[in-house]
């Protein structure tokens, strides 16, 4: 059995000046009641009256969901990849996590995003656990985020802790802040990547990758 190895990470310092953990230990975070006062208000600003029956438990639900859609600022990303293997049988080829299915938030709107990521790297010594990909995109995507920055962080992440010779990262994504208000365009979607290492330099990379993640897959896995 592979016997797990866990490295300290580099540039882990730069990490937490720029983590929302740390920026949000800086500031006095309201209390539950804060949080639901508010929602009364934005229900009171709408039009409605917070205490008919159908809004009296309103304020709670909502702050509830928000602690799930926004879980993610409690978790650190690095630690999520830090249990890696070493013991691989010298493989050396591309590792691809696609279609991973994820719900954020727009930190401009705060409504849905909703779409599908395709992660992938090209390892040097270590692998991990493909379920901590699809972590990483969890912690990441549980915060107000755009979906810019929000594929960049995956690839810098697993580039920082797994130190690959590249890292690939693809994200299509619907956002309801176009499809249910503003312009109204209902079925667009939107696509970013973040290349690194030889998914950038290497164009026969990126077209490995590319190629994987656009042909359907020759098995019907849906009931697996």
């Amino acid at each position: 059995m592979p016997k797990p190895t866990a490295k300290k990470p580099r540039s882990r310092a730069l990490d937490r000046r720029s983590d929302p953990r740390t920026t949000a230990k800086r500031l006095k975070r309201p209390s539950r009641s804060e949080a639901e006062a508010a929602v009364r208000t934005l229900i009171q600003w709408a039009g409605d009256d917070p205490d008919r029956e159908g809004l009296l438990g309103t304020p709670s639900r909502i702050v509830r969901s928000y602690e799930e859609f926004c879980s993610g600022y409690g978790e650190d990303p690095v630690a999520s990849l830090q249990r890696t293997f070493e013991e691989t049988d010298g493989y050396d080829e591309m590792v691809v996590l696609r279609d991973i299915r994820f719900e954020s938030h727009c930190e401009h709107h705060m409504v849905p995003i909703i779409g599908r990521a395709h992660i992938a790297y090209l390892p040097r010594q270590r692998v991990i656990g493909i379920s901590k990909l699809a972590r990483l995109l969890e912690v990441y995507s549980h915060r107000l985020q755009i979906q810019e920055k929000l594929t960049a962080q995956i690839a810098k992440t697993i580039d920082q802790v797994l130190q690959p010779k590249g890292v690939g990262v693809i994200i299509d994504a619907s956002h309801q802040c176009m499809t249910t208000r503003g312009v109204h365009k209902p079925g667009m979607s939107m696509v970013t990547s973040h290349m690194l290492g030889t998914f950038r330099s290497d164009p026969r990379t990126r077209r490995e990758f590319l190629a994987i993640i656009s042909n359907p897959a020759t098995t019907q896995l849906s009931n697996v």
